[in-house]
């Protein structure tokens, strides 16, 4: 009896084993997700500022400032034009729940223009974000799941927001977008004499002569 018993008890623990071979139970993860901004190539942003309000209700203030991930790629193709990566570090969101809407303004230093906006998260994401870090990516079942759930802005010319989080192949998923409205105030929310954080780049101003800036295109 004994002996079935013990039986019984392998079978069960091999079942559930092999009914979870992605699992992550036991990989190291953060208990925090991150926040991270990115921008179009030669489209250079400069986040005034952010705040986060968790599924909990809760509001997180000052969540992420700063520069954006870009770049100025000088291939001579139209590598403004739509979303070419997303990529960058980002910020952990210390003491949240997973998001349910986030605000950010920011700086349009080509145009030049200044917006800002509350961006609803869907559910979607949140079922991502959980996952990323629950589970295996199954085309690589040997290597531990990812350490951070993320989510990514992407923040363009004419307010134009993307949302993006990684699933727990690394992979980018878009999951939602917005448009922002003119911040009224201007940079700095006027406390900068309408100065912007950065002048135009000559690789901007070059790129923006021969294509344009491509509205319409993110």
């Amino acid at each position: 009896m004994k002996r079935l018993i013990m039986l019984l008890g392998i079978l069960l623990i091999a079942g559930c084993q092999a009914a979870e071979p992605l699992s992550s139970k036991n990989d190291p993860k953060s208990q925090w997700w991150e926040l991270a901004f990115t921008e179009p190539h030669y489209m250079k942003v400069w986040v005034e500022d952010s705040s986060v309000e968790d599924i909990n209700g809760k509001v997180f203030q000052h969540t992420g400032a700063g520069s954006a991930s870009g770049g100025e790629p000088e291939d001579g193709t139209e590598s403004a034009k739509g979303w070419r990566g997303v990529g960058g570090s980002g910020k952990a969101v210390v003491g949240a729940d997973l998001p349910k809407r986030i605000f950010v303004r920011w700086q349009s230093i080509v145009e030049p223009q200044t917006y800002q906006v509350w961006v609803d998260i869907p559910e979607q994401a949140r079922q991502l974000m959980r996952s990323s870090i629950t589970q295996r990516c199954p085309a690589t079942p040997e290597q531990e799941a990812r350490y951070m759930a993320s989510i990514y802005l992407g923040l363009a010319p004419g307010g134009v927001v993307q949302i993006w989080v990684r699933d727990s192949c690394h992979r980018p998923v878009e999951v939602a977008q917005a448009k922002a409205e003119i911040e009224p105030l201007g940079p700095s929310q006027g406390k900068n004499d309408g100065r912007y954080a950065y002048p135009v780049s000559e690789n901007s101003k070059h790129y923006i002569q021969k294509f344009g800036i491509p509205y319409g295109s993110w």
